[in-house]
């Protein structure tokens, strides 16, 4: 696998997509389980439906975050970093929708020999509509520079470094 490079992410670059498809149940109760999340919303159809006046059982927040971490990590390949990200819940995932998340470079600049690039974040559902949004900072190498060390710590070049506002 080539290393990507910060010269190969210019502004409005997409990274390739992570389409999860149609999330069942069970897809969402094995999460649960996994994390530990016994909240009956996400498992239990007549307690989100009758009793929290839900549409359905929800997918779980933490997947969903989960998603998108993914979708940086993949996209930045195996040299790159995902240093911070911020995003905020805008509308319900639902058992039966098909999850997609999606990644634009917004911004980018070298600082002290590596490569940061700001990346607008979204997850879509199957209508298109935007469930969760915000921004990542990722790090890649320079092409010809120095790996980005591992682990990634903050020093004091970077702290002007800062996500976008919300939208």
């Amino acid at each position: 696998m080539a290393t990507i490079c910060y010269e190969d992410l210019e502004t409005g670059f997409r990274l390739a997509p992570v389409d999860k498809g149609r999330i069942s149940t069970s897809h969402i109760m094995r999460w649960s389980a996994a994390v530990e999340n016994w909240h009956r919303i996400h498992y239990d159809y007549r307690f989100a439906t009758e009793h929290d006046k839900l549409p359905d059982v929800l997918i779980n927040g933490s997947w969903k975050q989960h998603v998108l971490v993914q979708l940086v990590k993949d996209g930045l390949g195996a040299g790159g970093w995902l240093w911070k990200m911020k995003f905020r819940y805008k509308k319900m995932d639902i058992a039966g929708d098909s999850l997609r998340a999606t990644a634009e470079v917004t911004d980018r600049q070298v600082v002290a020999g590596l490569g940061f690039v700001t990346l607008r974040i979204l997850l879509l559902n199957q209508k298109d509509e935007v469930s969760t949004a915000g921004f990542a900072i990722g790090v890649v190498p320079l092409r010809g520079g120095p790996a980005v060390p591992y682990p990634f710590v903050k020093k004091p070049e970077y702290q002007d470094i800062r996500l976008p506002a919300d939208d």
